[in-house]
């Protein structure tokens, strides 16, 4: 686990703060194809492995959006609030994939809180920048501002 902060306050002194990389996650087939059932989208990419052999990328490559869906279970390795009476997702800003992710890569989650920001009621919004790591390639495979509510 890494580190816990507690309340609003451990919060607002998180600005600048490093959080490190969560633990690597296999891409598998299994979970691409789950990820499509579950999205509707089955483009042949992500399903077709005979198709996706003789694409772009020789291989069928995972969602850009179920890549960006494993960044709260991965921060959550990261970072820990205690403390408040309620975490809400308020969404994400700037969400790019400059790269994509085959098969039986594997990623990982880079963290940082780049500001905190009062959002009435007691509460703060965190933005967090996420870069999600592909091993092995030095181009990341997603890059986002999280952004988080905590109200007290």
């Amino acid at each position: 686990m890494g580190l816990t902060v507690d309340g609003i306050a451990g919060i607002t002194d998180l600005v600048g703060r490093d959080l490190g990389h969560s633990a690597w996650k296999e891409v598998t087939q299994d979970l691409i194809d789950a990820f499509a059932q579950v999205s509707g989208d089955h483009q042949w990419i992500h399903t077709d492995a005979v198709r996706a052999a003789e694409g772009p990328f020789g291989r069928t490559i995972a969602h850009g959006h179920m890549v960006l869906s494993w960044g709260v279970p991965m921060c959550a390795e990261l970072l820990r609030v205690t403390g408040v009476g309620m975490a809400l997702n308020y969404g994400m800003d700037k969400v790019r994939y400059p790269a994509p992710v085959p098969v039986g890569s594997r990623v990982r989650l880079h963290a940082a809180v780049t500001d905190v920001q009062e959002v009435g009621r007691g509460g703060v919004r965190m933005h967090r920048a996420f870069t999600f790591e592909r091993e092995g390639s030095a181009k990341p495979v997603c890059v986002a501002e999280s952004l988080t509510h905590f109200y007290p």
